[in-house]
């Protein structure tokens, strides 16, 4: 061990009349480990609440949208099958969408309609995944077709499985008494819960033959539901499928329509990350302040240590080692910490979120290894920083001065 480590390690314990520098040693050692727990917890969570809701999004939606521009499409049919030549594509089906209102004797409320054909539907939406009640081919096309509901929904309504419900359209078709609203019998025959509240409470599910019935569209969708193979990838794919259809066909991937909602978590992760960091800072100054006051101790060690040989650069060694004894001790710690806490909070999930004021109902964790090194890194380096100043004036310290007033 070179004397440098021997002599810093030493400068760190307590002697005598020196307790109070090693409790302020402790402090920066816990103001580091702090700044790094809450720093891996934040990042954690934040990264848990994007990646819960992209995948309850992503449960709900398809990956990418196909739409014509200004129509609506007749021959879906041929349109879905160079849909599916395109590589990376795994599945597509057909679909219809609508702002209606649902009724029932204990109420109303609006709802966006969504026709689709249980048999590619299955292939592309995570639907059967989320349902609590009934099953996804339940959904008929008779004349009381069947419904599948949110459960957020169905609770405000007070309906269950089997009870019918009535649609309501405002866009019906127009006689001299004005519009004549569209009105549709069904029967609930599912319950989904998708663990959003916005679609829980705003989503309703019909067979595609009766949404199309229902909204007089004829044999005519609004558009096809693509799953593509690689969920990162939506956005290529997209740009292929429109290469493939060209104008005016138009290719929409989830990336894109919620491009908004993730650059704004993005932006919230990278501003709390600054925050937070500041708590590492704070515990960077009680280290120069610990430093600072060992050199004005040891400054009669220091120069017995010059007066034997020792070197500035060796000196200036003695005071980073202890610094980056306490950044990293602390850091560790910190890691330590942050991993114990997100582990608790993901298996216990005793922190619950309103679901109406929230989309999700729990707080999510998700600890990225890559976080977790940007933390450790980041405070190590903050620490080392702080460790230059009071180290360089221990180097600079002139031993005939220091021993003069002995």
């Amino acid at each position: 061990m070179r004397y440098e480590w021997f002599v810093s390690l030493r400068y760190l314990k307590a002697k005598r009349k020196q307790t109070f520098i090693s409790v302020i040693t402790l402090i920066s050692i816990a103001g580091v480990m702090v700044g790094v727990t809450a720093l891996i917890v934040v990042l954690a969570v934040m990264t848990g609440f994007a990646s819960d809701l992209r995948e309850r999004i992503l449960g709900i939606n398809s990956h990418i949208i196909v739409q014509q521009l200004g129509a609506v499409l007749t021959d879906y049919g041929e349109v879905a099958a160079q849909v599916s030549q395109v590589p990376g594509v795994q599945a597509v089906t057909p679909y219809v969408y609508a702002q209606t209102m649902v009724s029932t004797e204990g109420g109303g409320a609006g709802v966006v309609l969504r026709g689709i054909d249980p048999a590619s539907a299955a292939g592309v939406l995570s639907l059967k995944d989320t349902l609590t009640a009934g099953q996804l081919s339940d959904l008929g096309a008779g004349p009381v077709p069947g419904l599948i509901v949110g459960k957020e929904l169905a609770r405000v309504l007070r309906v269950e499985v089997g009870d019918p419900v009535r649609l309501v359209s405002p866009s019906g078709p127009l006689t001299p008494m004005g519009v004549i609203p569209r009105l549709k019998t069904c029967r609930v025959v599912g319950i989904f819960a998708s663990g959003m509240y916005e679609y829980d409470m705003n989503l309703a599910y019909v067979h595609l033959a009766a949404a199309q019935e229902f909204l007089d569209l004829g044999v005519a969708v609004h558009g096809l539901e693509v799953k593509v193979a690689d969920v990162d990838a939506a956005d290529q794919v997209a740009s292929a499928i429109e290469k493939r259809l060209r104008l005016p066909f138009i290719a929409k991937d989830w990336m894109e329509m919620n491009r908004n909602l993730f650059s704004v978590l993005k932006l919230e992760k990278t501003a709390m990350f600054i925050i937070l960091a500041l708590i590492v800072l704070v515990a960077a100054f009680n280290i120069v302040s610990t430093l600072i006051m060992v050199v004005m101790e040891k400054g009669k060690d220091i120069a017995i240590m010059k007066s034997m040989g020792a070197t500035s650069r060796s000196i200036m060694r003695i005071f980073v080692y202890e610094g980056l004894v306490i950044g990293i001790t602390g850091t560790g710690l910190g890691v330590l910490g942050g991993l114990s806490l997100c582990a608790i909070l993901a298996r216990y999930q005793f922190i619950k979120l309103p679901p109406d004021v929230y989309p999700i109902s729990t707080l999510p964790v998700k600890v990225l290894p890559l976080d977790v090194g940007l933390v450790a890194v980041a405070a190590v380096v903050i620490t080392f920083l702080a460790t230059l100043y009071p180290s360089w004036q221990a180097a600079r310290l002139d031993p005939a001065v220091a021993l003069r007033y002995e």
